[in-house]
Parts: C-alpha cells; sequence; structure tokens
C-alpha cells in the first residue's frame, strides 16, 4: 500500500489534450501519427502514446480512459474484443461496442487483413499456392506472430479451419521477414499491406476456404471523445475512406524501406512535398534530438522507482534481520515478484491503475527492484557481531540510537551493493516501460522492434549500456568512499 501511494501521483498525460494510442507495428504507428497529427492542425493539443504493446493493452488502456482513441481493424474488433467473430456488419459492432463506452468509425479507405507468405522459391518447390495446401506438409517450420498464436481469428481458427498440424514457433513480427528470407522458417503471418510483400517477392497463400474476415482500418475510440474534442472530431472524421490500401503500403515502405520517422511520413501524407530525406546514420541517431528528452524520462524512471523499492525495501529487509520468522515470507515474496514476465506485470497493471504511462511503469519498476535491497539489507544487518550490538545496549542505546549508530553504518556496504544491483537492473528494465508509453529510451528499441531496424535498436541500446555503466561507477566510488571513513 505505502508504495501505490508513494507511485501513484499524477499522469504524465495533460487531461486536455486528445490522447491517441497505436500497437506495436508500423502501420499502427503511422495511423496514431495521421491521427495526432490531424487533430493538431485542427488546432487541438494531441499526444501520442505509441507503440502500447499489443491490443490486449491498449484496448485496457482505452477502456480506462488512459487514451481517447486509437486504430484498429473490424476484424479484430470482432474477433478479440467482443469475442463473437460471426459479426460482419459494422452497425452490430457498434451495438455491441456502445455497451462499453466505445465507438467505431467508418473505413479509413482500406483493408489490412491477416495472411500467410512464403518465400516465391520454396512455394514453387513444394506447389504451395493455397493455404489447404499446407495440410500436405506437416513437418514445415512457421514462424507466427505470438499475437496471432493466440487469437481466435489467427492459429488456432485457422489451424481448425484447414486441419494444419505443424507446431509454429513465436518470433516477433519485426523480424520475422529475416527469418523467412534467411530460410529460417518456411511461412509467416503477415498484414497485407505490408511494403515487404512485394519488395521480398514473396508468395501470399490464397485463403481458398475464406476464413479470415475483413480488416478494414478504423478508429476505436471512447464515445465521450467526440464531446470533448468537436473539433478534432470533425477533422478525424474526413480521414474516413481517405487512405487508399496503395497509399497505406507505399507509407509502410517509407518507415520501413527507406528508414523515415514516423512523424515525418504522417506529415508527408497529409501536407504531401517533394523529395525523400536521406537515412540517418548511427551518430546521427544516437544524438538526435530526442537524447534528452528520453534521458530525463528513463533517469526519472531509474531514480523514482528505486527511491520508492528502498522506502519499503529497507525496513522490509531490516524486519526480516529483526524476526527469523518473518525473513523466509518475506524473500519468497519479492523473489516471487521477480518471475513475473515484465510485460505481463505491466498490462496488469494498466487495468489496476487505470492508466498508462509513467505510474504503472514505476510500480512495476520498484517491485523488481525490491529484492537485492531487502536481500543485502537483511544480509549486511545480519552480519553485524553481535558484541557490537550489545555493547551499544550497555552503553544505554536505545534500539533505534543503536539501529542507526552502529547496525545501519556496519551493515552500509552491503545495503549499497544491493540498491546498486537493482539500479543496474532498472537501468535496463526500464526500456519496457516505453511499450506502455512512459518514454525513456526504450523509445528507440520499440521502433527498432517494429520497423527491424538494427540502427534504431543500437541508438536505444547504446545510451541505456552507458548509463548503466556510468551508474555503476558511481556506485563504486560511493562505495570506496565509505571504506576510506572506516
Amino acid at each position: 500500500m505505502l508504495l501505490m501511494l508513494c507511485l501513484c501521483g499524477p499522469a504524465l498525460a495533460d487531461g486536455a489534450a486528445l490522447q491517441v494510442g497505436s500497437k506495436r507495428f508500423t502501420e499502427s504507428y503511422l495511423l496514431g501519427e495521421v491521427i495526432a497529427q490531424t487533430a493538431q492542425r485542427a488546432g487541438v493539443a494531441a499526444q501520442h502514446r505509441q507503440g502500447l504493446g499489443n491490443t490486449a493493452v491498449v484496448f485496457e488502456a482505452l477502456k480506462a480512459g488512459a487514451i481517447d482513441v486509437y486504430p484498429e481493424y473490424l476484424g479484430t474488433i470482432a474477433a478479440e474484443i467482443l469475442k463473437q467473430p460471426q459479426l460482419n456488419s459494422v452497425d452490430a459492432l457498434r451495438a455491441g461496442l456502445a455497451q462499453q463506452g466505445l465507438g467505431v468509425s467508418g473505413s479509413l479507405g482500406f483493408s489490412n487483413g491477416y495472411a500467410l507468405a512464403m518465400r516465391e522459391a520454396e512455394a514453387q518447390r513444394l506447389g504451395i499456392r493455397r493455404l489447404s495446401d499446407l495440410k500436405a506438409h506437416p513437418g514445415l517450420t512457421l514462424g507466427l506472430s505470438h499475437e496471432f498464436l493466440g487469437r481466435q481469428d489467427g492459429w488456432p481458427g485457422l489451424a481448425a479451419r484447414y486441419g494444419l498440424t505443424q507446431r509454429p514457433v513465436g518470433i516477433d513480427h519485426g523480424i520475422a521477414y529475416e527469418a523467412l528470407t534467411g530460410g529460417r522458417i518456411a511461412a509467416t503471418d503477415i498484414y497485407t499491406t505490408d511494403a515487404k510483400i512485394a519488395t521480398l517477392g514473396l508468395r501470399v497463400l490464397e485463403d481458398d476456404l475464406a476464413f479470415f474476415p475483413r480488416y478494414d482500418a478504423v478508429l476505436l475510440y471512447r464515445l465521450d471523445a467526440p464531446q470533448r474534442f468537436p473539433a478534432a472530431w470533425q477533422a478525424l472524421t474526413a480521414l474516413e475512406g481517405r487512405i487508399g490500401t496503395q497509399q497505406m503500403i507505399e507509407m509502410n515502405g517509407q518507415a520501413e524501406l527507406q528508414g523515415r520517422p514516423f512523424a515525418d511520413v504522417a506529415r508527408g501524407f497529409l501536407a504531401p512535398t517533394t523529395g525523400a530525406a536521406a537515412q540517418a546514420g548511427l551518430l546521427q541517431r544516437l544524438f538526435a534530438d530526442d537524447l534528452g528528452r528520453l534521458t530525463a524520462q528513463h533517469l526519472l524512471l531509474v531514480a523514482t522507482a528505486v527511491l520508492a523499492a528502498c522506502v519499503v525495501g529497507i525496513p522490509l529487509g531490516a524486519a526480516a534481520a529483526a524476526l527469523p520468522r518473518v525473513e523466509q515470507p518475506v524473500m519468497a515474496v519479492v523473489g516471487l515478484l521477480q518471475t513475473v514476465p515484465s510485460l505481463a506485470l505491466l498490462a496488469m497493471l494498466i487495468p489496476l491503475l487505470g492508466r498508462i504511462g509513467t505510474v504503472p511503469a514505476l510500480v512495476a519498476l520498484a517491485l523488481y527492484a525490491l529484492l537485492p535491497i531487502v536481500r543485502n539489507t537483511a544480509t549486511g544487518l545480519q552480519q553485524v557481531p553481535a558484541g557490537l550490538r550489545a555493547a551499544g545496549t550497555a552503553l544505554g542505546l536505545t534500539a533505534p540510537q543503536r539501529w542507526r549508530s552502529i547496525d545501519l553504518p556496519l551493515a552500509a556496504p552491503v545495503l549499497l551493493a544491493g540498491i546498486k544491483t537493482a539500479t543496474v537492473i532498472s537501468v535496463g528494465t526500464a526500456t519496457i516501460a516505453a511499450f506502455i508509453g512512459a518514454g525513456g529510451y526504450g523509445e528507440r528499441i520499440v521502433t527498432g522492434l517494429a520497423l527491424n531496424d538494427h540502427m534504431a535498436l543500437l541508438a536505444g541500446a547504446i545510451p541505456a549500456a552507458v548509463l548503466a555503466l556510468a551508474v555503476q561507477l558511481a556506485f563504486e566510488l560511493a562505495e570506496r568512499g565509505l571504506r576510506r571513513r572506516k
């Protein structure tokens, strides 16, 4: 409870701004930017909370009110959100969504459906043209995105409809094309507007049993958003029917193949210009204009989380050291927290806290930082010689006075080592905060994963590694100072 009180401050999001979300793949990033910039052109403040993970995460953020609108697809709404894949009319979808206080716009003008694709040469060699042809090749290695593996309109339903017996492996969509062209997998799930389909010469397998529903791109929004942002909504309504399939493929290509920033691509769509910007090199990306902002966000996340973990963890460690019967339960609980997958914990915290961004990220980071702090506090205090404690008592020191004057100073080096470990771990773990819109160096890493852009990954990973080394050095200097004082 104390941890919650320490961290549940005001969210970063400005309540007066239209909050736009997007999922963690190229097209969703781009459409999120188009939505945000369209609102801004209408004179309305808008913030794009980009790359909020998969459908489950971004939809929870919408229901919780952390975002107001995000781009979605009709097939996903029916199968994954309403759990009624048989719904095939917009009116039926609207009726189902209205019960949750949500609405859906008309089509933006294109459909981006699921499909399976193979290398053309491999498909020709095996004589595979349709999805039903896969049944004759049960030994094929399929590499499918994790979301597709879990969706009813994904692998479970597809395998049942076509009688497929392959055992697919999970792979991030951002690196699936590389694995496919490298021959490590034989087929993968793709989005039909992916720019790399034509570039890599892939064969999209025919859905001969018509399993996949239509995936018209739409805006999924909170029903109160049009009333709160009337000017923005009038502008957003004008996007309906404006984005053609070829336009979307071209925009995806500009981001994935030319390395153009999402914001620039969206800006070019809304206000077309001639000429294309050159792709930035690694040094340019490392020292881009956002470096200062991302560094400040990353430092804030790490420092606040470790401070909160110290506020909770040091007393817990002291209690574990003083009360043997308490030690095992305390260590078991903080150890168990370390085993919870980070993305799963973040996904659970969004509906629990009713927001995305900094607050759930801080809660998660603080929980992960507890174990080394609690363990080292208990170990350090247990190593204080009993004779020194008895001497302090004989000198008339009260228990709190003895703890401050004898126990804590002697345990300080071990305790500080625990805080150092927690801080260094938090520097790396904080990169996942970008998956729920909390910023930091993870923004670059998430973008790099979505685009399979190695330079973008390095532009986020290198500053995080440098920061971890700097933190390590700072703590080592502090430990030397403590040793000299003895």
